[in-house]
């Protein structure tokens, strides 16, 4: 994707000599080197697919959140895509349209079909006999009745817990994703789509990808999507399992992942795995429920909390040392985090 904008030209200084060509070049070898200059920066563009470095939050102007930075690039979407069987990039993505039928990998030849809401790059995708059996928390963001309600009230009562709402939660991930702005970013278990459509409407990334493990939820996300008429040129839908993301190594700048931790099979296996998608310098931030609030009340949650885990096949309660110790042990640093009541939000680096 290319950054947004084209160079301008500054005016003169007031009071500054001007300077005559007494010998003007023909036109012809203005517009050659006109041409020469446009191709270099077509060459360069095409060049993006490698990671970009990290962009320090001191380089970027304050009124970068309110202004769009970016701009589509001509190239497709689809380049950012990888088998998550063996993480090669899949075969004929950076040159096929966005509405193709299927995507095929290279390597071991599967193929992921394109669903017309979204795209399914789940390992188990095309099995007839194989049927996956996942957690009960997953497996109740799969149905259409809780995907359908969870924005229109399931999502807000989370205020119960001390998240601070929609807009603020939003205001403080940009805070920590600024050093990404420009690139390409990851809403993970992204639901409905509330983050993901307002990381489109920002203009901060070249390319947002809304990512969810429950076909009905990125089918609820495409709807709001046409409802409030947001153009799909920088965003793409894609059903993955967070612990096999479909993106080759080091090639994502920034993932987000809102209320969403508590709801994984394993937050280890999530993590490494993001961390193998993230670029040296890219950013990882989360928001979840944390548990360390609880013991001192209800000291019995933190003995019962392995047998918690076991029934609902998920680590429903992590603590704050917990989180920063996973993130450590995954090669992501700088730890940094706001808490409030139950809510706990943070951001982490992939070291360079």
């Amino acid at each position: 994707m290319a950054a947004l904008g084209t160079a301008t030209t500054p005016a003169a200084a007031p009071g500054a000599p001007r300077c005559y060509n007494r010998h003007p070049r023909p036109r012809h070898h203005i517009a050659a080197r006109r041409n020469r200059v446009a191709s270099a920066r077509r060459l360069d563009l095409c060049a993006s697919a490698s990671p970009s470095p990290a962009v320090t939050a001191p380089d970027i102007p304050d009124e970068a959140v309110e202004e769009p930075l970016v701009e589509p690039a001509a190239e497709t979407k689809l380049r950012k895509l990888a088998c998550p069987i063996c993480y090669y990039p899949l075969a004929g993505s950076s040159d096929q349209s966005d509405d193709a039928s299927s995507l095929e990998c290279s390597t071991c030849k599967k193929s992921y079909p394109n669903k017309q809401d979204y795209w399914d790059l789940t390992v188990s995708v095309g099995s007839i006999e194989y049927s996956e059996s996942m957690p009960a928390a997953t497996e109740l963001f799969r149905t259409p009745l809780v995907s359908f309600l969870y924005e229109r009230g399931w999502r807000q009562n989370f205020i119960w817990g001390g998240f601070p709402g929609l807009e603020r939660e939003f205001e403080m991930a940009k805070t920590y994703l600024k050093p990404t702005f420009g690139g390409t970013i990851v809403d993970a278990s992204c639901g409905s789509g509330l983050f993901s459509r307002l990381f489109v409407k920002s203009g901060l990334y070249s390319l947002v990808v809304a990512l969810d493990f429950s076909e009905n939820m990125l089918k609820q996300c495409n709807e709001y999507i046409k409802q409030e008429n947001i153009s799909d040129e920088r965003l793409a839908l894609v059903r993955a399992d967070i612990s096999r993301l479909p993106f080759v190594s080091g090639s994502i700048d920034a993932v987000h992942a809102g209320a969403a931790i508590h709801c994984w099979p394993s937050p280890a296996c999530a993590v490494a795995d993001i961390s193998r998608v993230l670029r040296p310098g890219g950013v990882f931030v989360a928001s979840t429920f944390v548990a360390d609030v609880i013991p001192p009340v209800i000291p019995v949650l933190r003995i019962g909390r392995p047998y918690i885990s076991q029934i609902t096949g998920n680590n429903t309660f992590l603590s704050e040392v917990e989180f920063e110790d996973l993130c450590k042990a995954c090669g992501l640093v700088d730890f940094k985090f706001v808490r409030s009541g139950f809510y706990i939000m943070f951001s982490a680096t992939k070291a360079s």
